[in-house]
């Protein structure tokens, strides 16, 4: 994180902010715990739970103060999709003053997570760790400008064993209408309720993990949406000019085939024997953004191809779409595939601009991980989990606003927020500090 930067009318406009988003606090009891939560999310500090959040929002009164927002946090019924959509209300005109929407981007993240009693904790993959561990995943949905981008949309991924285990959902509050969703399901429920919300339209971006499922790049195709979806090297596709062979010639008798064929000579190939097939002219060097000393750049292709998989149960052909390729220089091979639906006049240069731009949704984690305390929450219920999450995005709604009311050179890290003294006998639960004598 940059140097702290305090903008001339920050406390007002912070103070306005919290003030807005008191009208989906949906009771005038919550009006202060959530204000007070946001504003601890936001205070220095290396944890962001509720107790050493208590301790530096109300030092004189830390048990007070901890029970408002635990009960705020763990069990007041306010719905978290109207707090999020406030503060989409709240933020997004002052990101568009940088420029328009030009992607929503659809991700998931991880949370590392000892022992099995939290809601959703079981073996998985966990993309912080880069590897299977126990650990939670939350499914969001981010709008993002050239410059800043924000969660709009967030919920918990609830594996099969949770979803079909009656005690445990009991023990941890799971609602009685989460049934089990894969995560391209949970997102496309996300882009819907969008869409119904008014969001403005842009492509879609997510990684392979989103993107291998033909079914989920098909729903967004027919909600009218374009994407540019990251694929795995062994996806399937027609190049240019090949298609699968058509459906066999009617016999005398009965209805007429429909389903389109392959045979032993006539089959797709992989994205990467694709792409290993390409001539050395028809390879670019493209650079996509300026990285932190130098511009970003690599070596991409694009070319038109047809996605194959299972078109032997199609009558139809499906579109051609684009299939961008990176292969850096050095590289011994390909490293990232993408398949997209941009128009086919799309130059190579701005598909390659779109598809790079997933990297803003992990400067948001970063910082709200590490800036705000989105993995702190130490609760094992469902409603808690996802409270603190959305306050976490509320919070960081205000520093994305805040950037965004100055040119991007102009880098707003912090508030310049002050916090009372904490007692010296304060003592969180976790802390290897330990407790002083009687």
């Amino acid at each position: 994180m940059s140097a702290p930067f305090s903008a001339p009318g920050t406390q007002q406009r912070f103070a306005a902010y919290l003030k807005s988003l008191a009208q989906a606090a949906e009771h005038a009891d919550r009006v202060n715990p959530i204000q007070s939560y946001c504003k601890g999310l936001l205070l220095p500090g290396e944890r962001k739970s509720v107790e050493p959040m208590a301790a530096r929002l109300a030092p004189d009164n830390v048990r007070r103060m901890h029970q408002s927002l635990h009960h705020v946090v763990a069990h007041a019924a306010w719905r978290d999709e109207s707090l999020l959509e406030q503060v989409r209300q709240s933020v997004l005109p002052t990101m568009k003053r940088n420029g328009p929407v030009m992607a929503w981007i659809v991700d998931d993240t991880g949370f590392p997570k000892k022992g099995t009693h939290s809601v959703g904790v079981t073996h998985q993959y966990c993309g912080q760790l880069g590897k299977q561990e126990n650990c939670r995943v939350a499914v969001s949905l981010s709008i993002a400008t050239q410059h800043a981008s924000l969660p709009i949309a967030w919920r918990l991924y609830l594996p099969k064993t949770w979803a079909q285990d009656r005690k445990r959902r009991e023990k941890t509050g799971v609602p009685q209408e989460i049934a089990f969703k894969t995560k391209p399901v949970i997102a496309l429920g996300q882009i819907r309720q969008a869409l119904a919300d008014g969001v403005t339209a842009a492509p879609v971006l997510a990684d392979a993990a989103f993107g291998d499922d033909t079914q989920f790049r098909e729903e967004i195709t027919g909600l009218s949406l374009a994407y540019v979806v990251g694929v795995r090297g062994r996806t399937s596709v027609w190049r240019s000019g090949e298609a699968p062979l058509p459906a066999k010639p009617r016999k005398s008798k009965g209805r007429p085939p429909t389903l389109l064929r392959r045979d032993e000579k006539h089959q797709p190939v992989s994205v990467k024997k694709a792409a290993l097939g390409l001539a050395a002219k028809d390879w670019r060097t493209i650079a996509w953004r300026q990285g932190t000393k130098q511009k970003l750049r690599s070596r991409f292709a694009a070319l038109r191809v047809r996605p194959a998989h299972r078109d032997y149960w199609r009558s139809e052909l499906r579109a051609e779409q684009w299939l961008l390729i990176e292969w850096p220089t050095n590289g011994r091979e390909p490293t990232q595939y993408w398949l997209a639906t941009l128009p086919a006049d799309t130059k190579l240069k701005e598909l390659v601009k779109l598809a790079k731009h997933r990297w803003i949704i992990e400067r948001d984690y970063q910082e709200l991980k590490q800036e705000l305390g989105l993995g702190h929450y130490e609760g094992r219920g469902w409603r808690g989990f996802h409270h603190h999450a959305t306050l976490c995005i509320a919070a960081y709604g205000f520093l994305v606003a805040e950037r965004s009311r100055f040119p991007p050179s102009r880098h707003v890290s912090r508030l310049d927020l002050r916090a009372p003294k904490i007692p010296s006998q304060f003592h969180p639960r976790g802390s290897p500090r330990p407790r002083r004598a009687s």
